[in-house]
């Protein structure tokens, strides 16, 4: 089914109609590359989290019945307590290989609906929670070539259903909220098991349509965490238990956050050596009040077409609007490597939730944070394949993002439906991979990798780059492979390095000085992917670990 008419149709309304004051958009022509890597892995990717071993972990549910991929040698999951499928001879997760475009099937045990997870600072998946005899569990993925889950059986302390997850400076995963859960607690426990109170999430709530799950959470430059809920939201230290700061509500009040999902990023982090580091905070996207219930109920409203951007570390922070070219529901955001964030996926109208969603939004849109505002975002071309509910994306080693999911209906519907479960991968290749800029395109000659970096040391990265060199136009990056699920890319990070020096070697040879961020607030310890980024196209990266 063509787009076009909707989305011309869309961006007429929006530039006449838009309710609120907020910056206006220009548009350009339209970039990027689409390719379908799999047809099918027989797993709709409900959730995605790429691996230092350029591995990429995808899993679903359990408890729809059968998936499309069985499980090796005679494999057979056996639960008493699946409310589908007692014993389960299919795969609902598997490991596809980036490098080979090849995929095997994994085995869960237990139900990971709507979990989360995060990337442990030594390069282990480990994913919490879940439904059903899931909502409890702690999983371990080992990046190995054979490796399959692991599971701990009450490895939280509550019942996590919709959460959110963070790595912290200290190592541990905080993990807050989830469905009636108004507290958060760490992974892995500690001495203290208990859950800690924030009544912020119960305030947050709305009576039958909650709109305050998967909130959106980011570690701040201070080490406070900023979570953001529905419409607003507040800097938690988390160590005391105590609300730092409380931000405005963004104008309008609609709401972002499941079932009226939008989506958010922290910013890139840049002058990392100043005394003072700004931190930025970006949400994109929602439904209006009232969206999920007029769902329900078989009306489908027009998603919001606004985004709101707010310095977390101003002392009077304000949000301020801005207007996007498409109206967006269920989209992901995604940081680049060159400090541009990609929205991807998601529907025009209506709200997540099964059989909920309507017009899918086929156009990525590039939005740029150093233009000028108004100048900021740029339409993508679009992919042939609609991505609504439970849709994922995840940025590659490569600079391309993988695009999977999308199954709005509570079983696996292939046919007869009018979005049909999706059981492919995609990949999107933004416009800085294109071949007439291979002669400014860095690429990485040592080292090959890294382990053992420092915070605050002095690092040399040596680079080949054919074209004429602006050094000015040099920087380096650091990004933190996300766990995406549900519109949001939990412990997403880009740290903007920058150059320090930029030495010519001859031979179209480079080695560009930089010093690593000083503290774990900034950069907690684990696996970063590095680029070294000139005239905003980057090199493919190269996997760090930071300590």
């Amino acid at each position: 089914m063509s787009a076009t008419p909707f989305v011309f149709s869309v961006l007429i309304l929006q530039l006449l109609f838009a309710s609120q004051p907020c910056h206006r958009f220009l548009a350009a022509a339209a970039d990027g590359r689409w390719q379908l890597l799999q047809k099918s892995i027989g797993v709709s990717a409900m959730h995605m989290q790429l691996l230092r071993n350029d591995r990429v972990v995808v899993f679903d549910r359990t408890d729809f019945g059968p998936s499309k991929l069985p499980l090796p040698n005679g494999k057979c999951r056996n639960d008493p307590s699946d409310t589908a499928l007692k014993v389960d001879c299919t795969a609902h997760s598997v490991e596809y290989d980036v490098l080979t475009n090849t995929f095997r099937p994994l085995m869960v045990q237990t139900d990971v609906w709507c979990s989360s997870g995060a990337i442990m600072p030594n390069g282990n998946l480990v994913q919490t929670g879940g439904f059903n005899d899931g909502e409890r569990r702690v999983r371990t993925f080992i990046p190995c070539s054979t490796c399959d889950w692991q599971e701990t059986p009450n490895g939280l302390a509550a019942k996590r259903w919709y959460a959110s997850n963070h790595i912290l400076p200290d190592g541990r995963q905080i993990v807050v909220g989830g469905r009636r859960q108004f507290n958060y607690e760490f992974v892995p426990k500690t001495i203290t098991a208990n859950t800690f109170s924030l009544p912020f999430l119960s305030q947050t709530s709305e009576r039958g349509v909650e709109n305050n799950l998967y909130p959106f959470v980011f570690l701040n430059v201070d080490g406070n965490l900023f979570i953001f809920a529905n419409n607003r939201a507040i800097l938690l230290d988390y160590m005391k238990n105590k609300i730092v700061k409380t931000y405005p509500t963004i104008p309008g009040g609609d709401p972002r956050s499941y079932p009226s999902t939008g989506s958010a990023v922290l910013l890139p982090l840049k002058n990392l050596k100043a005394a003072a580091i700004q931190a930025e905070v970006l949400v994109c996207g929602g439904a209006p009040k009232g969206s999920y219930v007029q769902a329900v109920r078989g009306k489908f409203i027009g998603a919001l077409n606004t985004c709101a951007r707010i310095k977390i570390t101003d002392p009077n922070p304000q949000w301020v609007m801005e207007t996007m070219p498409l109206a967006r529901v269920m989209g992901d955001m995604i940081l680049l490597p060159n400090g541009n964030v990609l929205l991807i996926n998601g529907a025009g109208s209506g709200t997540a939730g099964w059989e909920l969603g309507r017009n899918p939004v086929l156009n990525p849109v590039l939005y740029k944070p150093d233009n000028k505002i108004g100048t900021r975002f740029e339409t993508q071309n679009p992919t042939t394949v609609p991505r609504l509910y439970h849709s994922t994306a995840a940025l590659l080693r490569d600079g391309r993002v993988l695009v999977g999911g999308s199954n709005p209906h509570a079983f696996y519907n292939l046919t007869g439906v009018l979005f049909p479960t999706e059981l492919s991968l995609e990949a999107f290749s933004p416009a800085y991979l294109e071949t007439k800029f291979n002669n400014i395109r860095p690429t990485i000659t040592a080292p090959k990798s890294m382990s053992g970096i420092k915070y605050g040391t002095k690092l040399t990265v040596r680079v080949v780059i054919t074209g004429k060199v602006a050094k000015n136009q040099v920087s380096v990056t650091m990004v933190a492979p996300a766990f995406n699920t549900h519109s949001f890319s939990m412990n997403q990070r880009l740290l903007v390095l920058g150059n320090d020096k930029v030495a010519a070697l001859g031979k179209a040879t480079y080695d560009i000085d930089v010093t690593t961020p000083r503290s774990g607030n900034l950069a907690p310890s684990g696996f970063y992917l590095l680029f070294v980024v000139h005239q905003g196209i980057p090199s493919k990266g190269i996997w760090v670990k930071l300590k």
